[in-house]
């Protein structure tokens, strides 16, 4: 597929913003450092078309106006020392480009993720500077049918899945000549921004330390370098109600209520990489589990916190006790590490990375070429859920989109849960896997079913 880039400019604040620098909490600055991508497809009515410069004002316009309330994205970071950031809120901006394809959609079949995004979504250069990298990347694509595509690439230093849904859902209304929804709450002190650790911390936070490697490896190098590949696994509402069925048929009676999709697919997903990366019973694995702590803490985070609250936990056990035990095994180790995020254990969390002298070993970073950080390929993998994150629905004012999804995602063992886009109940999983081991875990993600 051929893109022409046509145009790139940078977009400020409609408004003078607050300016100075803003510490981050812990939160911000480990798991993943790197942009996270999504990309959406619109067919837009005639009218939008006409002037050609509709669109791209329309945006333009509404993003300049929508960094005024949310001004740290228009900033940037910067090292702190010991392996930590803050950003520097100085309304520099964000990158916006205009390109133009000559494909039509029909090229794109379902939209499912392909080699062509890469063309489609805006490419960060890492190697420069931090302190000159935006945090937001904008692409708006025109293809040869009328329709567009709008790539969105925003540090996750900045914002979790969350505040980066509720970023573009009021840009969206500010482009539709709607008034602000809801205010963001930008104060990271909620969190302890900057501020010292209280007291060394009491639990012990497994889920930050380096996952398991494969028996009779010292590191996960290797495994890093071995060529991957992406699948998008969909799951009828028949076949989802099925899996939580086999799951709940085997637990325990003291449950206190059903596994959750999520548990219950996770689980599966986490069962499948094991049989299909052909593991021993006694390899240990991890699988990840970003758990979002804002409704639970002792006193819920305000409304509109733009940041990260999430934390990571890993649930982990042996791969023979994975595969060998019915699915409610897996749920369970799962439901066990969710299950521990409270207040006591996001503070003692902070506690534990402020104490650390750097937090260069928490941060993953490895999609972009490092060898530093938390692996979670081979033998482990990360499982993100969308489910409850409103991704559906950004209407700028040319109508909803036809298709929404994760742009690009090449590392092994990542993937993502995401509900389908009419509602029927149907589930779609995000999948990278190294390629040697792609065809096994479909086979076994269905057959097991």
């Amino acid at each position: 597929m051929v893109v022409s880039l046509k145009n790139c400019c940078t977009v400020k604040p409609a408004e003078p913003t607050w300016n100075g620098p803003q510490p981050l909490s812990e939160l911000d600055q480990v798991g993943t450092t790197t942009h996270v991508s999504t990309i959406y497809f619109y067919r837009p009515t005639q009218n939008w078309l006409s002037p050609p410069d509709t669109i791209t004002n329309t945006l333009k316009e509404s993003l300049s106006k929508a960094l005024v309330p949310f001004y740290p994205i228009a900033g940037r970071l910067s090292w702190i020392g010991k392996g930590r950031l803050q950003i520097n809120c100085n309304a520099e901006g964000v990158q916006f480009f205009e390109a133009e394809s000559e494909s039509k959609f029909e090229d794109f079949g379902d939209f499912s993720p392909c080699p062509e995004y890469e063309y489609l979504i805006p490419s960060v250069d890492y190697s420069v500077p931090i302190h000159e990298m935006p945090l937001l990347l904008v692409q708006l694509t025109k293809f040869k049918c009328g329709g567009i595509s709008l790539s969105l690439l925003v540090s996750h230093v900045v914002v979790d899945g969350p505040s980066a849904l509720h970023f573009f859902s009021e840009w969206a209304r500010i482009a539709r000549g709607e008034p602000l929804g809801t205010s963001p709450f930008h104060d990271r002190r909620v969190f302890r921004a900057g501020d010292p650790p209280r007291a060394s911390p009491c639990i012990d936070h497994e889920g930050f330390i380096q996952p398991p490697l494969l028996l009779g490896k010292l590191d996960s190098l290797e495994e890093r370098k071995k060529k991957t590949t992406v699948a998008m696994l969909k799951l009828t509402k028949t076949q989802v109600e099925k899996l939580k069925k086999m799951a709940n048929e085997d637990q325990s009676s003291d449950l206190e209520h059903d596994y959750t999709r999520y548990e219950t697919l996770a689980g599966h997903i986490w069962r499948c990489a094991c049989k299909a990366r052909k593991h021993g019973n006694e390899q240990p694995t991890a699988l990840g589990v970003c758990v979002d702590s804002r409704r639970r803490m002792s006193t819920p985070l305000p409304i509109g916190y733009f940041g990260n609250a999430t934390l990571d936990v890993i649930a982990t056990c042996r791969a023979g006790d994975l595969m060998s035990k019915p699915l409610s095994y897996a749920s369970s180790r799962i439901r066990e590490a969710i299950k521990k995020v409270n207040d006591e254990f996001v503070n003692s969390g902070i506690d534990f990375l402020k104490n650390q002298p750097d937090l260069t070993q928490f941060q993953d970073i490895h999609s972009v070429g490092s060898t530093q950080g938390p692996f979670y390929g081979n033998p482990n993998l990360g499982v993100v859920s969308w489910l409850t994150i409103p991704i559906y629905g950004l209407d700028f004012g040319w109508g909803k989109e036809i298709y929404m999804g994760p742009g690009t995602h090449d590392f092994d063992g990542d993937s993502l849960v995401l509900p389908s886009h009419d509602g029927d109940g149907s589930l779609t999983v995000a999948l990278c896997l190294q390629v040697a081991h792609m065809d096994d875990f479909k086979k076994h993600f269905y057959e097991d079913i």
